[in-house]
């Protein structure tokens, strides 16, 4: 709500560092008391007001004049709030620190965590890697016995012997070991994360020198080939079945007398129409539109990708038959910036839980973070059998062991009871077991929270955009306050202030023409004519209106409405009497018949009905009246001089 009410009523007091010339950095455009405003610092705020660089130059000097102005509003507030001793308002203070704790974490996570994260798969997936890979898992044989025989075999392979040799003969993975562990072509977000770093890490031809190890066995991996990446491509195809002659000639000999006539010529498109067997693109060209590297059978994949745009493949055999192959288009590698949003999504999904713990290890590092095994080990030990609730709090163990330290951060305990009354914050963990998974994973979540926490303190002094970022949210802290005293909370609003204004501008809230009425709505023109004859014949409206009608009750049934708001109030509006009933409307397919139930010509509002808005505009014009006093007051204290002539030469560096 804070934060929205500071976008609100100042747009203009965020403030970015960006270098300026020395000149610049001499030039006053505006003073107020003893305190210069400069052109760089100007600069700087109208770019971070005008959403970038590029925009705030193309404003007019009028738009540079009228900012100047509000910009000096907020310095001299800003010199009030000091003056106020703002900066120790002890409730400021509180609510500033929450803010730095919060915005700290996020900030951190986003900066260390996301931005590398998404950015390292991006620059990784401008390349795709051929891997082969040999498995030893651990099964049927212990850790160490397979950690051996995966270190026996890296030994052979340095020695000579063949990666592909050895995957046939070794490998527990019945899926690549005959094709000597080849993998085929990978690319970042779309394998396990160690196997990913570890492919990327190794040089093409090389293997590792020690097996990655994970929870099934131990991988041993070489890398066959790395090439710039295809995104995606478009391709068109012919398919030739293996089992379906073609003019009484063998498939084969067909699909290659096929190939000559297209590189002699012939409509690659009319061809597919007429002679290829795939029913999903042959009436399309053989268009198979845009797909993936691995989303077509290895054979079709592999002579797709390696053409160039509008190029012809030879003869392409697979299970399916043989294929005439041509490359339509080739997408290349977004930019980053319009490629972030889908990257981040990957991130989420393939790697940020393992960056994430990487990453909270080194920050743990950096603030001094100590697990205390033992008293974990020991209040674990002694979990009682009750459910995360506030009952917690009656528990012996409570009292037993609720002051117990769990784990340091410089030096600084934390105990069980905070860990709980932590906990209990997050509706996700009310109810559940307090067993040793439950306390475990809260464990790890509150020591993270501290750690970030912690490691986010120190960010005003180590990070200038960190910083920047809270000195303006303080400046708006600040300025909210003044706000909050200087106009808001002086605005009185009594009834008899508030009728007198709407005595006074009650011209300006008028109620249009509005009208009253019933329909009955049929899709059916039959039942239309047949209603209206008998309303004709004296039938009873609400009565056939209860039988015939076929939309729900509708909305405006009983209300008043805009008479000019569509063709059904607009033809109840023009019957003259209440009870007046229209002939058949047609409207598209649909047919209603109106009844007027009754009018209010258009007039002004009665102060029951205008009193909202009367009250807020009221309110608007007492805020303004205030914040102009406020302004003034300031004036006449630290009388501002304006150097419109300056302002000619913003953003013109030396």
């Amino acid at each position: 709500m804070l934060k929205d009410l500071l976008i609100k009523f100042l747009p203009f007091i965020t403030l970015i560092l960006i270098s300026c010339s020395p000149k610049q950095s001499e030039i006053v455009v505006a003073e107020y008391g003893k305190n210069d405003i400069l052109m760089d610092e100007f600069e700087q705020a109208y770019v971070k007001n005008a959403g970038g660089v590029e925009q705030a130059k193309k404003d007019s000097l009028e738009s540079y004049k009228k900012f100047l102005d509000l910009f000096v509003n907020f310095k001299m507030k800003l010199r009030d709030a000091k003056i106020r001793n703002l900066e120790n308002d002890e409730k400021l203070l509180s609510e500033l620190n929450n803010y730095e704790k919060s915005i700290g974490t996020s900030y951190l996570l986003e900066k260390d965590l996301y931005n590398k994260g998404v950015k390292r798969i991006y620059d990784r997936q401008k390349d795709e890697l051929r891997v082969s890979h040999i498995l030893i898992r651990t099964d049927s044989i212990s850790a160490e016995e397979a950690e051996k025989k995966a270190l026996a075999i890296i030994d052979s392979i340095k020695n000579g012997a063949s990666f592909e040799d050895m995957a046939k003969k070794y490998s527990d993975d019945n899926f690549s070991k005959d094709k000597g562990g080849d993998i085929y072509y990978l690319t970042a977000g779309e394998i396990l994360p160690e196997f990913e770093d570890l492919a990327y890490e190794t040089k093409v031809g090389a293997i590792n020198s020690k097996p990655l190890k994970r929870d099934y066995g131990f991988h041993i991996i070489k890398v066959a080939e790395r090439q710039k990446r295809k995104p995606m491509i478009s391709a068109s195809h012919i398919l030739i079945r293996k089992n379906e002659k073609v003019d009484s000639t063998d498939p084969k000999t067909f699909a290659e007398e096929l190939l000559v006539k297209i590189k002699n010529g012939a409509d690659f498109e009319d061809m597919a129409k007429k002679y290829s067997a795939d029913p999903g693109s042959a009436e399309n060209g053989g268009n198979l539109g845009y797909f993936r590297r691995r989303q077509m059978v290895q054979p079709f994949d592999k002579a797709a990708f390696n053409l160039k745009k509008g190029e012809i493949s030879d003869i392409v055999e697979t299970q399916f038959g043989y294929h005439i192959i041509k490359l339509n288009d080739i997408k290349e590698t977004a930019p980053y910036e319009e490629a972030k949003a889908n990257l981040r999504n990957l991130y989420e999904k393939s790697r940020k839980q393992m960056d994430y713990d990487k990453l909270l290890k080194e920050y743990g590092k950096e603030v001094n973070y100590i697990l205390l095994d033992d008293a974990e080990q020991e209040v674990i030990s002694n979990l009682p059998e009750i459910k995360l609730t506030n009952d917690y709090w009656k528990n012996d163990f409570h009292k037993n062991y609720g002051n117990k330290a769990l784990f340091t951060i410089d030096k600084q305990e934390f105990i069980v009871d905070s860990l709980i009354s932590f906990s209990l914050k997050n509706p996700k963990n009310l109810g559940k077991e307090l067993n040793k998974t439950t306390f475990e994973n809260i464990l790890k979540n509150y020591a993270d929270t501290k750690i970030l926490e912690a490691k986010s303190k120190s960010l005003v002094k180590t990070d200038p955009k960190f910083a920047s970022l809270m000195d303006e949210y303080k400046n708006g802290i600040f300025i909210f306050k003044l706000q909050e005293d200087e106009v808001w909370n002086k605005i009185k609003l009594d009834s008899a202030s508030i009728y007198d204004y709407y005595l006074d501008t009650k011209d300006s809230y008028v109620l249009p023409n509005r009208v009253k009425y019933k329909e009955i709505f049929t899709t059916n023109d039959s039942v239309a004519n047949y209603v209206y004859a008998e309303i004709l014949n004296g039938k009873d409206f609400d009565t056939l209106y209860l039988k015939y009608n076929e939309k729900p009750l509708s909305q405006t049934d009983g209300e008043f409405i805009e008479a000019d708001k569509n063709i059904i109030s607009k033809t109840a509006f023009a019957l003259k009497n209440e009870g007046d009933i229209s002939e058949v409307v047609k409207l598209g397919n649909a047919y209603s018949i109106v009844k007027l139930i009754e009018k209010d010509l258009a007039r002004v509002k009665t102060f029951e009905e205008a009193k909202a808005e009367v009250t807020s505009a009221y309110q608007d014009i007492e805020s303004a009246n205030l914040e102009n006093a406020y302004i003034d007051k300031l004036k006449k204290l630290y009388k501002p001089k304006f150097y419109y002539e300056e302002l000619k030469n913003v953003f013109k560096k030396d």
